[in-house]
């Protein structure tokens, strides 16, 4: 073969070759309330690194499923701790970091019109109608019922409500759409900026309803677990902190108090 012949096939492989970004993608699965804050942080990434990242987003508990079923993808972020307790015997969780705080509070529509109180008995009024999280799908259904067991009064709320919604984005749209005068659901999610202008934000007693951590988990059957890490370092720096913060997460120095610019109601 000639000189000119092996250069013309070496630059054709050159430019058929799949590129780095094109043959590495990083699957996160992501609880439904982290999702804007994980998808600004992937963008991120994606340019820093030039991979794809790809999002999985739905409730804690089916995304758990999902991923021990498949045995594909990176990483795992719950709505709440208590899903890597549970979890972590099996196996498939490795190592984790924590990448903020979240916590729950009651929501109400905008202006608060039927008074509504900060305490979780008022889901038991008979004036008002009620939706809470389905424990068995997601995080924010299994925070309440958690809550609501500990003042015994779960079953009575269970009676109450119209339906269980499966995470906290349908909590959510049931109040824009006016089905709910009252719900229990993440905190940061009242926050979002086209959800400031629908609900009001009620905090509950912070003994009640305590900061609960987000756990970025790294699966055990990762493909790039190197990849893998350095998002999760990403995630857990300054840069990466902020961005939870701007979407109404407690961040990893600050579990005590309401991020900043963000008051009670």
């Amino acid at each position: 073969m000639s000189l000119l012949l092996r250069l013309s096939a070496l630059l054709l492989a050159m430019v058929c070759a799949p590129t780095h970004a094109e043959d590495t993608e990083l699957l996160i699965y992501c609880g439904i309330t982290m999702v804007r804050p994980i998808s600004e942080i992937a963008q991120n990434f994606e340019k820093a690194e030039h991979v794809k990242v790809r999002i999985s987003q739905g409730g804690s508990e089916d995304l758990y499923q999902s991923a021990k079923q498949s045995k594909v993808g990176d990483l795992y972020l719950p709505g709440e701790p208590t899903y890597r307790d549970l979890y972590l015997p099996e196996g498939l969780l490795g190592d984790v970091v924590t990448v903020g705080y979240n916590r729950m509070a009651i929501m109400v529509a905008k202006g608060n019109p039927r008074a509504v109180k900060g305490e979780p008995s008022e889901l038991l009024r008979p004036d008002l109608d009620v939706i809470i999280g389905n424990a068995k799908s997601g995080s924010v259904g299994s925070e309440t019922e958690k809550i609501l067991k500990t003042l015994g009064i779960y079953e009575q709320v269970l009676d109450r409500a119209i339906y269980l919604a499966p995470d906290s984005r349908a909590l959510i749209t049931a109040m824009k759409k006016g089905e709910a005068d009252i719900i229990l659901n993440w905190r940061a999610v009242g926050f979002f900026p086209d959800n400031i202008p629908i609900v009001d934000v009620i905090d509950l007693d912070p003994k009640l309803a305590k900061p609960e951590a987000l756990l970025l988990n790294q699966l055990v059957f990762s493909k790039h677990p190197d990849l893998a890490r350095k998002f999760m370092t990403y995630a857990t720096s300054a840069e990466g902190q902020a961005i939870f913060r701007k979407y109404g997460f407690l961040d990893n120095g600050v579990t005590h108090q309401a991020p900043p610019g963000q008051h009670r109601p």
